[in-house]
């Protein structure tokens, strides 16, 4: 079976070497399998394939020049490093192996290498005896103790005319390496989760609504990183336009109550994010037939209150180890934050101001982590603003963190 990377954004950086023709296929393989490829060519690598072939291949820039102004102007090295969910350096040569190992940032690669904090795959390419060698082992071990990863070298016939191991990983084992890491072999491997996203729709008549502006980019980001991080995510989304997240359940609702009922189907859980805007008022009555404008008269509407989503997680035999909240305010924010903390009975709280319509819709987003502590104070966090993507990566990071300081 084809490993599917829809959705997934892949940063490859391709380094100086003979085997550099081969990056031209794994660019084609991942591209293939749905993957967002956006590369990086070293001088060396340049000496070997040219930037037009890695951009006609990739259907993106190729990414040459640390002080480029256009790049800079555009993306930056900081966001290149950062918008991926994965880094492949294939292939890895024995010069970019040592600077990435000693913390250099003297070219576009070893800077990016240095400023991402996604994973790094390195697919080693080299004669056999600079493979052998003393100090590129010790570089390998080094990064290994970082945390990067390694797949090959291969052993075999080299362009050199050597025989012995340092030929470039095959494109489908570099392939297959890269999916143990998008299907999940992370920190939160083995645990279960539970988010919702989006907003709800109340029905008044068959045609009108009660609803609000939530697009759903942060739940469903927040979905697709805990994904990537090894939890098993079923994404409870209301009526949104977001694409459905790569390795993620998703169950598909329009109200209140049928988020709710959906949210306790996958039950029981070890993490919970309510992302949802979830709507607070329904109509009292919902007419079968589309309401008549019959004359100028206000027409009233009596709503009631929604099932507390948030609430009723926390709660309960089957409450999640850890149940995160967000909360959109528009006046009191931090105060109205912590009230929500304490009622709700949850363990976070994530908060945004969504004054004049902000937030909705959005690709920024600015918060503050609002926590529980072990004396019962509340800690407030303010993070700076970021991609909504970046915020669902940061806070799958603290999540994995919770979880690895547990017992």
């Amino acid at each position: 079976m084809t490993t599917s990377f829809s959705g997934t954004r892949v940063l490859l950086v391709i380094s100086g070497g003979i085997a550099a023709y081969k990056a031209l296929d794994l660019i084609r393989r991942l591209r293939e399998r749905g993957a967002d490829v956006r590369c990086i060519l070293t001088s060396g690598g340049a000496q070997f394939v040219t930037p037009l072939s890695v951009s006609a291949l990739s259907g993106n820039k190729a990414h040459t020049d640390l002080f480029s102004l256009t790049d800079e102007a555009e993306m930056g090295h900081i966001r290149l490093a950062r918008d991926c969910d994965l880094v492949i350096i294939a292939p890895a040569s024995a010069n970019l192996i040592s600077r990435a190992a000693q913390g250099r940032a003297d070219d576009l690669a070893s800077t990016v290498l240095l400023a991402t904090d996604k994973p790094l795959l390195f697919a080693p390419a080299m004669n056999p005896v600079m493979w052998q060698n003393t100090a590129v082992r010790d570089n390998v071990a080094l990064l290994k103790k970082r945390g990067a990863h390694f797949v090959g070298p291969a052993a075999g016939d080299m362009a050199c005319g050597e025989t012995g191991e340092g030929r470039l990983a095959e494109v489908a084992d570099i392939i297959a390496a890269a999916a143990r890491f998008l299907a999940g072999d992370g920190p939160l491997k083995g645990r279960k989760a539970l988010v919702t996203s989006g907003p709800t729709f109340e029905p008044i008549d068959p045609v009108r609504f009660i609803g609000n502006r939530s697009s759903g980019k942060q739940g469903h980001a927040i979905a697709h990183q805990l994904a990537l991080a090894g939890a098993d995510v079923t994404l409870v989304s209301g009526p949104v336009s977001e694409p459905d997240p790569p390795r993620v359940t998703t169950l598909h609702v329009e109200t209140a109550a049928e988020m709710l009922a959906a949210c306790q189907s996958a039950l029981p859980a070890d993490i919970a994010v309510c992302a949802a805007a979830v709507g607070d008022f329904r109509a009292e009555e919902i007419a079968n037939q589309k309401i008549k404008k019959t004359s100028d008269t206000p027409m009233t509407l009596h709503l009631v209150h929604n099932p507390d989503i948030l609430a009723t997680l926390s709660a309960g035999n089957s409450r999640p180890c850890l149940v995160v909240g967000f909360a959109a305010e528009t006046d009191g924010t931090l105060e109205n934050a912590k009230k929500k903390l304490v009622a709700k009975g949850c363990d976070w709280i994530l908060l945004n101001d969504v004054s004049g319509g902000k937030v909705f819709g959005a690709a920024r987003n600015r918060i503050t982590l609002l926590k529980k502590t072990a004396d019962g104070e509340i800690s407030a966090e303010d993070w700076p603003e970021l991609d909504k993507k970046d915020i669902a990566r940061d806070l799958a990071g603290l999540i994995g963190a919770h979880f690895a300081a547990r017992p």
